[in-house]
């Protein structure tokens, strides 16, 4: 980052914690389709547990809110824990727990199983679990959870290694392409948006490479990745493998074509952005840009129509007026200025909390475009 400025960036353009160890909240479930696994039954928690309680007192009794986030391990779950913090230092009505759960589509079937009522996923994911598409197409779910607010994204761009004559996206065709480990959500959000028109020609000519992050450095090195992706939270870090790369290989920028942007801008399971690269350096290496072109994972808070209205709005206040206090705990929560700001990522087929809505209703900053959702 070039000033002190870029210390509170804005992620709020339309549309993690790691660093050279990498951002490990973006593992995938290992069909593609999101963050992470799944499967599996238990849970983990680090607080207290239930939707609503009331607790007795010398003043007649007093009502405790309390909410059960489903949170994916890695840059996900740093992000969860400095939210907790925040609330744990800024409120005295919410009692907020993070739960360990198996990714961004195994916290989508969780929440639909009502094993916890607040989570953090991504729009790619819900998108699919609205469509049936990817991982839901075979297991479907009843409902999906609510909007409540943006958390962060995860942006996306393509660097190629030197001396390849890879100057556009046209011309991937026929080279190895490396768009992150098999099971990544940045990969499942890249590959959707290349697979569609008009970029799909591209795309079917390309030999995408499956190793894991571990072994791609190394595999450029070597000569046998000729390009990869390249993403991380702009103004904050890169996940670590794209920062080795760098730091072992001459990489440089792969120019978007029209039909790239075009791509990357019709797909719903995704935002897009344009940032300045001397504010998002990988390792401080000159890859020939002066701007990234990234189509983003927009990641967010969402809630089942279950969690109570009061703890949905209290959150909202906490992470806004308070906002400061969760970028000190991890710099790549979105930086929010405004409540308008914290509805970013919303879409109109997804519902929004009550809880949010009337938040954003008290501070002028609600959306009539928007759809609110129903209470259980």
């Amino acid at each position: 980052m070039v000033d002190e400025s870029m210390k509170r960036r804005k992620f709020l353009y339309g549309t993690a914690a790691a660093g050279i160890a990498g951002i490990a909240g973006c593992s995938g479930d290992g069909s593609g389709d999101g963050d992470g696994d799944g499967g599996g039954d238990t849970t983990t928690e680090s607080g207290g547990g239930g939707d609503t309680t009331t607790e007795g007192g010398d003043n007649g009794g007093s009502e405790s809110l309390s909410l059960r986030v489903g949170t994916s391990a890695g840059g996900t779950q740093d992000v969860g824990l400095a939210v907790e913090r925040a609330v744990s230092q800024e409120s005295d009505t919410l009692d907020y727990s993070t739960i360990e759960s198996p990714g961004y589509i195994g916290t989508i079937y969780r929440m639909a199983q009502n094993q916890f009522n607040a989570g953090i996923t991504d729009n790619n994911s819900l998108n699919k679990a609205l469509d049936d598409r990817g991982r839901f197409s075979e297991q479907s779910v009843s409902r999906i959870p609510q909007y409540g607010f943006g958390a962060f994204p995860y942006s996306i761009y393509v660097v190629a290694r030197d001396g390849t004559d890879i100057e556009t996206f046209d011309d991937l065709a026929g080279k190895n392409v490396y768009p992150a480990e098999p099971g990544y959500s940045t990969r499942a959000t890249t590959l959707d948006v290349w697979s569609q028109d008009p970029t799909a020609d591209v795309y079917d000519q390309m030999n995408i490479q499956n190793m894991g992050v571990g072994d791609a450095p190394g595999a450029m090195e070597e000569g046998t990745i000729d390009a990869s992706i390249a993403y991380g939270a702009p103004g904050v870090r890169y996940t670590g493998f794209v920062q080795e790369m760098a730091s072992r290989v001459d990489l440089h920028y792969v120019e978007p074509t029209d039909a790239l942007i075009e791509s990357a801008e019709s797909y719903s399971g995704a935002g897009t952005t344009r940032t300045p690269y001397e504010d998002w350096q990988i390792a401080g290496a000159d890859i020939g840009t002066d701007e990234v072109f990234t189509w983003d994972l927009e990641v967010n808070y969402t809630f089942n129509p279950e969690a109570n209205p009061d703890a949905v709005y209290e959150l909202c206040r906490v992470v806004h007026e308070h906002n400061d206090v969760v970028n000190n705990g991890e710099a790549q929560f979105n930086d929010y200025d405004s409540a308008e700001e914290m509805l970013a990522y919303a879409q109109e087929r997804i519902p929004v909390h009550p809880g949010a809505v009337q938040y954003y209703k008290d501070n002028d900053a609600w959306d009539d475009s928007l759809t609110e959702g129903e209470t259980a």
